[in-house]
């Protein structure tokens, strides 16, 4: 754990869990338009999408922590995070707000979890009903397919 006194989130829903992703590592939000499917790739890779000009490889976060896929046509946005040179879209339901939580709240990763939900955690933080779910953006878009994380 970090000497940090708190931690930025942006909130996230992907399935019925609410992730919180470090403000640092979100470059942008945005409505992701035009996935192009790629064949043969892994099927967490939703495709690729033109921003502004540059490829973005997409990455269903559903998909990537095991959960069953969005509905055909369901709304969904995207983080836009960079990893070494590239440029990813990492596709969530729904962005919620930016919080701020106190460092002696984050807990560690419970034993119990689905192995890859583990894998791309940092932590837990017991909100009022719910547990937040802190990602590491990093090893979410690494995990499962070695050559995207090169």
């Amino acid at each position: 754990m970090s000497a940090q006194a708190s931690y930025e989130y942006v909130t996230v829903r992907i399935g019925e869990q609410l992730f919180g992703v470090p403000v640092t590592e979100i470059r942008e939000v945005f409505s992701p338009q035009g996935v192009t499917p790629v064949p043969r790739a892994p099927e967490e890779i939703a495709g690729l999408l033109n921003l502004r000009g540059r490829i973005v490889t997409a990455i269903d976060a559903r998909r990537r922590l095991g959960l069953p896929p969005r509905e055909k046509g369901a709304a969904c946005m995207a983080l836009g995070m960079e990893h070494g040179t590239e440029l990813f879209g990492i596709l969530v339901d729904e962005v919620g707000e930016v919080m701020r939580l106190e460092a002696s709240t984050l807990e560690t990763v419970p034993a119990h979890l689905d192995a890859r939900w583990r894998a791309v955690l940092t932590g837990v933080h017991r909100l009022d009903g719910e547990l937040l779910a802190a990602l590491d953006m990093k090893k979410l878009i690494a995990a499962g397919n070695g050559a995207i994380a090169a």
